[in-house]
């Protein structure tokens, strides 16, 4: 999964962290809502102070905030874009993570078409990201390091050679290669896909692994059952170099769960699991032999806010305008935390992404808990747009932003808004390819 965690936590992967979570070993300060625990009852939403735009003119605005945090927070010569940052900026991090330098890409080709900025300076951003990922960042087999310094490409806190990180670094990559007619960018995107070796990833077995350290080899966690792995699974079915058997797509399981009587494939995980891989592949009117993966995705966001409703007597803030939580900071450190079912130590904190990743699933809802946000909760809002999380049973309020955060919700902003992602990266030939291997068909009204 990929991870945005403090350096203290970052010795692990966020799937570590999920897994955690899912066993119920994950212990939470629970302080904060002790405190609001002694004066339960007294919660008031705060009043509104209404936000003039319309719905298009704020997803416009968090666009444009979250293209800010991608062009600011990210190393002037490699790129590379860092993990976390400051909500207003101006911080000395300078950890970066692969995943949000591929949300990045992703966000300088919607930037660029909207002119966010001269067309000239992001193409030049992005050719010399794509030069860095080429000739200097460290691999293995095509593969990079989850967490490096944003200056200097080193690995950092010992970090593993990550799947799911690397396969959402080639997602940003593949879509800025469509995007820009540049011949430099479309050469160095196609080198950097096609030098991943994906078979070896595989360690012999029928499922991905999960990743790999240098000190003691290959993860023992593989790709398994449902989550954001759909994005790995394609890449690799569709490389023309280094493909995967197109029987890998039937090795991972596929759980289903049922809440207040919507039944969908989902494993314990955060929400977020439904929306990584459906930012750049459109699986909208397709399905394969077991489900179609846009409807399902569907499914998952109506449970989770009915999830949410249903704590509305532990958490009185959550309400028909109010709701989300997934993977995210906390007042105790980042947490994997969700549902349904339950996952993690709830406190009664709202995730902004968790309605922003989801805006095409379910958009009058979603759009309603981001207008509530920006309305009601001032302090959840800065310069690179909406804090990463935030409690309003208890007042704490992140300081940070998240790279993967930032860019979920702007590329699925963007889906909802043009279907731009979508329609970008499906041109290329592989993501195509990946699909008709795993034996996705048209859906016929």
């Amino acid at each position: 999964m990929a991870a945005v965690l403090t350096k203290k936590e970052a010795q692990c992967t966020r799937r570590d962290v999920l897994r955690a979570a899912a066993l119920g070993v994950v212990a939470l300060p629970l302080a904060p809502l002790a405190a609001y625990a002694q004066k339960r009852g007294v919660f008031v939403e705060p009043t509104p102070v209404a936000y003039s735009g319309s719905d298009d003119a704020l997803l416009d605005e968090i666009e444009r905030a979250a293209f800010d945090f991608f062009w600011n927070e990210a190393g002037a010569t490699t790129g590379q874009v860092k993990d976390r940052a400051v909500l207003n900026g101006n911080d000395s991090h300078t950890i970066a993570s692969i995943a949000a330098t591929g949300f990045g890409l992703s966000g300088l080709c919607i930037a660029e078409g909207r002119s966010y900025r001269k067309k000239e300076e992001i193409v030049e951003r992005v050719r010399g990201t794509l030069l860095f990922l080429w000739q200097k960042l460290p691999h293995e087999h095509g593969f990079y390091y989850h967490f490096i310094d944003m200056n200097s490409g080193e690995r950092q806190w010992k970090c593993e050679i990550s799947s799911i990180d690397t396969s959402l670094l080639l997602c940003g990559v593949l879509t800025a290669r469509q995007h820009f007619a540049d011949a430099e960018i479309q050469d160095l995107a196609t080198k950097i896909y096609e030098r991943v070796d994906w078979p070896w990833m595989l360690n012999g077995g029928k499922t991905l692994s999960m990743g790999w350290h240098p000190e003691s080899g290959f993860l023992d966690a593989r790709w398994e059952h449902y989550c954001e792995l759909m994005m790995i699974y394609l890449l690799a079915l569709g490389s023309p170099t280094h493909p995967i058997p197109a029987e890998t797509w039937n090795a991972w399981t596929r759980p289903k769960v049922t809440f207040q009587g919507v039944e969908y494939i989902s494993g314990n995980d955060p929400l977020f699991t439904h929306q990584y891989s459906q930012a750049w592949f459109d699986f909208r009117g397709k399905r394969d032999a077991y489900a179609d993966y846009f409807e399902n995705s569907v499914k998952a966001t109506k449970a989770h806010k009915q999830f949410c409703l249903s704590l509305r007597e532990e958490f009185p803030d959550y309400s028909e305008h109010l709701w989300g939580i997934t993977a995210s900071d906390s007042a105790a450190g980042y947490q994997a935390w969700g549902g349904p079912p339950r996952l993690g130590n709830l406190d009664g904190s709202v995730v902004p992404c968790a309605a922003g990743g989801s805006l095409p699933f379910l958009y009058p809802d979603c759009i309603q808990v981001l207008r509530t946000i920006r309305e009601r909760y001032g302090k959840a809002w800065g310069r690179y747009g909406f804090v990463d999380a935030f409690n309003p049973l208890t007042s704490w309020y992140n300081e940070d932003v998240l790279g993967i955060d930032l860019g979920i919700t702007m590329l699925m902003a963007e889906n909802q808004r043009t279907g731009f992602v979508w329609n970008t990266f499906m041109k290329n030939k592989e993501a195509q390819r990946g699909m008709e291997k795993a034996g996705f068909q048209t859906q016929h009204a």
